[in-house]
């Protein structure tokens, strides 16, 4: 399912743990706004993928991979400063709507033992 041929560069196994998020997310039935937004500009920040919930809530999610659970596996890789880049794309992002809806921040992990979605993994507070 997940490449981990070593062949396979590292972008290819980063979209390949994309598709299996998305395809996670839309068969609990969100459904996609974008993929890959940046933010214009250096030092911005990426999300990479935005979802709506059933319920009209935007979720900016943040996609893991790890090829071992060691050292906490792919939750424990995103820290403050990651955080806080995609909450500044985030507020990017919101800024050029007329409404801004309810919000939050999910994540999912692409491991060797599957995948795992941590919904509201953090606030923008």
């Amino acid at each position: 399912m997940f490449l981990e041929n070593k062949s396979v560069t590292s972008k290819q196994r980063g979209d390949a743990a994309e598709d299996a998020a998305l395809a996670h997310l839309r068969a609990a039935g969100l459904a996609l706004v974008q993929r890959n937004y940046r933010t214009p500009g250096r030092g911005g920040g990426e999300i990479d993928l935005i979802m709506q919930d059933r319920d009209g809530t935007l979720v900016f999610v943040e996609v893991r991979k790890r090829a071992s659970i060691r050292f906490g596996g792919a939750a424990a890789s995103i820290g403050l400063i990651k955080q806080r880049r995609l909450i500044f794309a985030a507020r990017f992002y919101l800024m050029r709507l007329n409404r801004v809806p309810p919000c939050r921040f999910d994540v999912i992990c692409v491991e060797p033992t599957g995948v795992e979605w941590l919904k509201a993994a953090f606030d923008a507070a």
